[in-house]
């Protein structure tokens, strides 16, 4: 299982948030707030987090750094029990650390924009 560390988390945290006016003390406090839920784990039980804590991970979600996950279990009584993950996104942190930032979906979709109006356009059948 590949880990992140915290040097690489600092780094791919640098990548993604010093853009948006993040300093880098601040990202260093959170990646050390990061750390000490996942340690040399990937996947936090959502249980364990307080409402302030989801609202920072749904930031990092936001930006890719963490994800989501379900798992199903059938208890004795009959009953379904949901157990929900955060999911560390170890590849593309590894990325980010490395200062790329992967392709994302609007990366994408700007692709299409690019493309003038004419090439859209069909000719008529006869």
């Amino acid at each position: 299982m590949p880990v992140v560390t915290l040097s690489e988390l600092v780094a791919a945290l640098k990548t993604a948030l010093r853009p948006k006016g993040m300093a880098e003390n601040e990202i260093e406090t959170l990646a050390e707030y990061i750390i000490s839920f996942f340690g040399f784990n990937t996947e936090v039980v959502d249980n364990r987090l307080s409402v302030e804590d989801r609202d920072v991970f749904y930031m990092l979600e936001e930006e890719g750094i963490l994800g989501t996950k379900q798992e199903e279990v059938h208890l004795r009584r009959g009953k379904l029990w949901r157990i929900h993950y955060w999911v560390l996104r170890v590849d593309y942190i590894k990325e980010l650390a490395r200062g790329k930032r992967p392709i994302g979906p609007d990366q994408l979709v700007a692709v299409y924009e690019e493309v003038p109006d004419e090439a859209w356009a069909r000719p008529r059948m006869p």
